[in-house]
Protein backbone atom coordinates (compact mmCIF):
# COMPACT_ATOMS: atom_id res chain seq x y z
CA UNK A 1 0.00 0.00 0.00
CA UNK A 2 1.49 3.31 -1.36
CA UNK A 3 2.37 6.26 1.36
CA UNK A 4 2.31 9.75 0.68
CA UNK A 5 3.29 12.96 2.84
CA UNK A 6 1.29 15.92 2.55
CA UNK A 7 2.37 19.56 4.40
CA UNK A 8 0.38 21.76 5.41
CA UNK A 9 -2.82 19.89 5.79
CA UNK A 10 -5.09 21.88 8.50
CA UNK A 11 -7.31 23.21 5.90
CA UNK A 12 -7.80 23.78 2.48
CA UNK A 13 -5.95 22.23 -0.42
CA UNK A 14 -3.68 20.13 2.20
CA UNK A 15 -6.74 18.70 3.78
CA UNK A 16 -8.18 17.90 0.79
CA UNK A 17 -5.52 16.38 -0.84
CA UNK A 18 -5.31 14.06 2.06
CA UNK A 19 -8.66 12.74 1.91
CA UNK A 20 -8.75 12.29 -1.73
CA UNK A 21 -5.57 9.93 -1.18
CA UNK A 22 -7.71 8.38 1.73
CA UNK A 23 -10.60 7.60 -0.04
CA UNK A 24 -8.25 5.65 -2.79
CA UNK A 25 -6.16 3.44 -0.44
CA UNK A 26 -3.27 5.33 0.13
CA UNK A 27 -1.62 5.63 3.44
CA UNK A 28 -1.48 9.39 4.37
CA UNK A 29 0.64 11.17 6.29
CA UNK A 30 -0.63 14.69 6.90
CA UNK A 31 1.45 17.12 8.46
CA UNK A 32 0.68 20.43 9.80
CA UNK A 33 2.58 22.82 12.58
CA UNK A 34 0.00 22.82 14.80
CA UNK A 35 -1.74 18.69 14.42
CA UNK A 36 -5.53 18.84 14.73
CA UNK A 37 -7.39 15.09 15.11
CA UNK A 38 -10.95 16.68 14.42
CA UNK A 39 -10.43 17.54 10.87
CA UNK A 40 -10.23 13.73 9.37
CA UNK A 41 -12.33 10.88 9.84
CA UNK A 42 -10.16 8.17 12.18
CA UNK A 43 -8.60 5.45 9.92
CA UNK A 44 -6.14 3.08 9.98
CA UNK A 45 -4.24 4.44 6.68
CA UNK A 46 -3.72 7.77 8.42
CA UNK A 47 -1.30 9.61 10.87
CA UNK A 48 -1.13 13.21 11.42
CA UNK A 49 2.28 14.71 12.44
CA UNK A 50 3.50 17.80 13.52
CA UNK A 51 5.80 19.71 11.35
CA UNK A 52 6.91 22.98 10.38
CA UNK A 53 8.38 23.39 7.37
CA UNK A 54 11.12 26.24 8.37
CA UNK A 55 12.70 24.32 10.97
CA UNK A 56 15.34 21.78 10.34
CA UNK A 57 14.57 19.55 13.19
CA UNK A 58 10.95 19.16 12.63
CA UNK A 59 11.64 18.14 8.96
CA UNK A 60 13.96 15.31 10.85
CA UNK A 61 11.68 14.25 13.34
CA UNK A 62 8.67 13.91 11.01
CA UNK A 63 10.49 11.76 7.97
CA UNK A 64 12.11 9.65 10.65
CA UNK A 65 8.74 9.10 12.28
CA UNK A 66 7.52 8.61 8.94
CA UNK A 67 9.54 6.19 7.74
CA UNK A 68 9.49 5.11 3.57
CA UNK A 69 7.19 7.24 1.62
CA UNK A 70 5.98 7.12 -2.57
CA UNK A 71 5.82 10.74 -2.39
CA UNK A 72 5.67 13.98 -1.36
CA UNK A 73 3.00 17.12 -1.68
CA UNK A 74 4.86 20.31 -0.94
CA UNK A 75 1.54 22.29 -0.04
CA UNK A 76 2.42 24.08 3.02
CA UNK A 77 2.46 27.73 2.41
CA UNK A 78 2.09 31.78 3.17
CA UNK A 79 0.48 33.92 1.16
CA UNK A 80 0.72 37.86 1.08
CA UNK A 81 -1.39 40.34 -0.88
CA UNK A 82 -0.02 43.83 -1.18
CA UNK A 83 1.95 46.76 -2.44
CA UNK A 84 5.25 45.34 -2.43
CA UNK A 85 6.57 49.23 -1.30
CA UNK A 86 4.92 48.60 2.12
CA UNK A 87 5.49 44.87 2.43
CA UNK A 88 8.37 44.82 5.05
CA UNK A 89 11.31 42.49 3.91
CA UNK A 90 11.19 40.66 7.36
CA UNK A 91 7.33 39.32 6.44
CA UNK A 92 8.86 38.66 2.41
CA UNK A 93 11.56 36.65 3.93
CA UNK A 94 8.90 34.83 6.18
CA UNK A 95 7.16 33.95 3.18
CA UNK A 96 9.99 32.69 1.47
CA UNK A 97 11.13 30.83 4.48
CA UNK A 98 7.98 28.68 3.96
CA UNK A 99 6.92 28.97 0.18
CA UNK A 100 10.08 28.71 -0.86
CA UNK A 101 13.02 27.18 1.27
CA UNK A 102 10.20 24.66 3.37
CA UNK A 103 9.83 23.05 0.02
CA UNK A 104 13.36 22.78 -1.11
CA UNK A 105 14.40 21.99 2.59
CA UNK A 106 11.70 19.07 2.35
CA UNK A 107 12.58 17.62 -1.10
CA UNK A 108 15.92 17.71 0.39
CA UNK A 109 14.83 15.38 3.25
CA UNK A 110 12.67 13.48 1.29
CA UNK A 111 15.00 12.47 -1.75
CA UNK A 112 17.89 10.18 -0.56
CA UNK A 113 14.97 7.22 0.58
CA UNK A 114 13.84 7.75 -2.92
CA UNK A 115 16.61 7.22 -4.79
CA UNK A 116 17.78 4.01 -2.62
CA UNK A 117 14.30 2.83 -3.67
CA UNK A 118 14.57 4.17 -7.13
CA UNK A 119 10.92 5.17 -7.31
CA UNK A 120 9.23 8.47 -6.15
CA UNK A 121 7.24 11.30 -6.81
CA UNK A 122 7.90 15.15 -5.66
CA UNK A 123 4.39 17.45 -6.37
CA UNK A 124 5.22 21.18 -5.43
CA UNK A 125 1.99 23.12 -5.08
CA UNK A 126 2.99 26.57 -6.75
CA UNK A 127 -0.05 29.44 -7.82
CA UNK A 128 -1.53 30.49 -11.21
CA UNK A 129 0.68 33.59 -10.34
CA UNK A 130 3.32 31.43 -12.08
CA UNK A 131 0.92 31.42 -15.52
CA UNK A 132 0.73 35.12 -15.50
CA UNK A 133 1.42 38.66 -14.14
CA UNK A 134 -0.92 39.51 -11.32
CA UNK A 135 -0.87 42.60 -9.65
CA UNK A 136 -0.42 43.09 -5.51
CA UNK A 137 1.45 39.85 -5.43
CA UNK A 138 5.11 40.61 -5.97
CA UNK A 139 6.60 39.11 -3.24
CA UNK A 140 4.36 35.99 -3.42
CA UNK A 141 5.10 35.64 -6.70
CA UNK A 142 8.98 35.63 -6.57
CA UNK A 143 8.70 32.73 -3.71
CA UNK A 144 6.04 30.46 -6.39
CA UNK A 145 8.54 31.24 -9.32
CA UNK A 146 11.79 29.99 -7.38
CA UNK A 147 10.06 26.44 -6.82
CA UNK A 148 8.82 26.41 -10.69
CA UNK A 149 12.09 26.98 -11.45
CA UNK A 150 13.52 24.73 -8.99
CA UNK A 151 12.00 21.90 -9.36
CA UNK A 152 12.30 22.10 -13.40
CA UNK A 153 15.87 21.81 -12.95
CA UNK A 154 15.13 19.16 -10.06
CA UNK A 155 13.31 16.93 -12.41
CA UNK A 156 16.48 16.65 -14.73
CA UNK A 157 18.36 15.20 -12.36
CA UNK A 158 16.42 12.82 -10.32
CA UNK A 159 14.65 10.90 -13.18
CA UNK A 160 17.94 8.68 -13.50
CA UNK A 161 16.88 7.69 -10.14
CA UNK A 162 13.41 6.74 -11.35
CA UNK A 163 12.14 9.69 -9.12
CA UNK A 164 9.63 12.34 -10.84
CA UNK A 165 9.51 15.80 -10.00
CA UNK A 166 6.32 18.01 -10.63
CA UNK A 167 4.16 21.13 -10.52
CA UNK A 168 0.34 21.75 -9.31
CA UNK A 169 -0.64 25.41 -10.03
CA UNK A 170 -3.69 25.99 -8.31
CA UNK A 171 -5.62 29.21 -9.76
CA UNK A 172 -7.71 31.73 -7.11
CA UNK A 173 -9.68 29.62 -4.49
CA UNK A 174 -11.76 32.30 -2.78
CA UNK A 175 -13.19 29.70 -0.51
CA UNK A 176 -9.26 29.21 0.93
CA UNK A 177 -7.60 31.03 3.78
CA UNK A 178 -4.96 32.30 1.76
CA UNK A 179 -3.81 35.25 3.64
CA UNK A 180 -5.21 34.26 7.39
CA UNK A 181 -1.57 32.33 8.30
CA UNK A 182 -0.02 35.86 7.41
CA UNK A 183 0.31 38.00 10.14
CA UNK A 184 0.01 41.03 8.19
CA UNK A 185 -3.64 42.73 7.61
CA UNK A 186 -4.13 43.76 3.80
CA UNK A 187 -4.60 47.05 4.29
CA UNK A 188 -1.34 47.60 5.82
CA UNK A 189 0.01 46.65 2.98
CA UNK A 190 -2.07 49.28 0.87
CA UNK A 191 -0.26 53.19 1.54
CA UNK A 192 -2.86 55.65 0.01
CA UNK A 193 -1.42 56.07 -3.28
CA UNK A 194 -2.37 52.66 -4.13
CA UNK A 195 -5.92 52.40 -2.74
CA UNK A 196 -7.27 54.08 -6.34
CA UNK A 197 -5.36 51.01 -8.09
CA UNK A 198 -6.33 48.39 -5.89
CA UNK A 199 -9.78 49.15 -5.65
CA UNK A 200 -11.02 47.85 -9.08
CA UNK A 201 -8.84 44.65 -8.31
CA UNK A 202 -10.30 43.98 -5.21
CA UNK A 203 -13.67 44.00 -6.43
CA UNK A 204 -12.76 41.67 -9.79
CA UNK A 205 -11.62 39.13 -6.56
CA UNK A 206 -15.42 39.59 -5.12
CA UNK A 207 -16.54 38.60 -7.93
CA UNK A 208 -14.34 36.21 -9.93
CA UNK A 209 -15.71 34.62 -13.62
CA UNK A 210 -13.86 31.26 -12.98
CA UNK A 211 -12.20 29.86 -9.93
CA UNK A 212 -10.28 26.98 -8.03
CA UNK A 213 -12.30 24.66 -6.06
CA UNK A 214 -9.88 22.48 -3.43
CA UNK A 215 -10.88 19.29 -4.62
CA UNK A 216 -9.85 21.01 -8.66
CA UNK A 217 -6.63 20.50 -6.34
CA UNK A 218 -6.09 17.24 -5.16
CA UNK A 219 -7.58 15.77 -8.24
CA UNK A 220 -4.30 17.33 -10.18
CA UNK A 221 -2.11 16.43 -7.47
CA UNK A 222 -3.82 12.96 -7.47
CA UNK A 223 -3.24 12.53 -11.31
CA UNK A 224 0.68 14.27 -10.70
CA UNK A 225 1.26 11.34 -8.56
CA UNK A 226 0.15 8.56 -9.77
CA UNK A 227 -0.47 8.83 -13.96
CA UNK A 228 3.78 7.68 -14.45
CA UNK A 229 3.92 10.40 -17.34
CA UNK A 230 6.91 13.05 -17.33
CA UNK A 231 4.29 15.57 -17.51
CA UNK A 232 5.68 18.25 -15.35
CA UNK A 233 3.04 20.94 -14.63
CA UNK A 234 -0.86 20.48 -13.91
CA UNK A 235 -2.52 23.70 -13.52
CA UNK A 236 -5.79 23.23 -11.07
CA UNK A 237 -8.80 24.83 -11.45
CA UNK A 238 -10.69 26.72 -14.34
CA UNK A 239 -8.96 29.54 -14.73
CA UNK A 240 -5.55 28.22 -13.77
CA UNK A 241 -6.39 25.87 -16.76
CA UNK A 242 -7.50 28.90 -18.79
CA UNK A 243 -4.24 31.03 -18.05
CA UNK A 244 -1.95 27.74 -19.28
CA UNK A 245 -3.83 27.29 -22.68
CA UNK A 246 -3.50 31.16 -23.54
CA UNK A 247 0.33 31.03 -21.92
Amino acid sequence: MPTILITGCSSGYGQHIAQHFLDRGWTVIATMRTPRQDIFAPSDRLRILPLDVTKTDSIHAAFEAAGPIDALVNNAGIGVVGAFEATPMEHIRKVFETNTFGTMAMSQAAIPGMRERGAGVIVNVTSSVTLAPMPLAAAYTASKQAIQGFTQSLAHELATFGIRAKLVEPGYAPTTRFAANSDINVMDLLPGAYLDFARPIFEAFASPTMVTRESDVAEAVWHAVTDGTAQARYPAGADAVALATAA
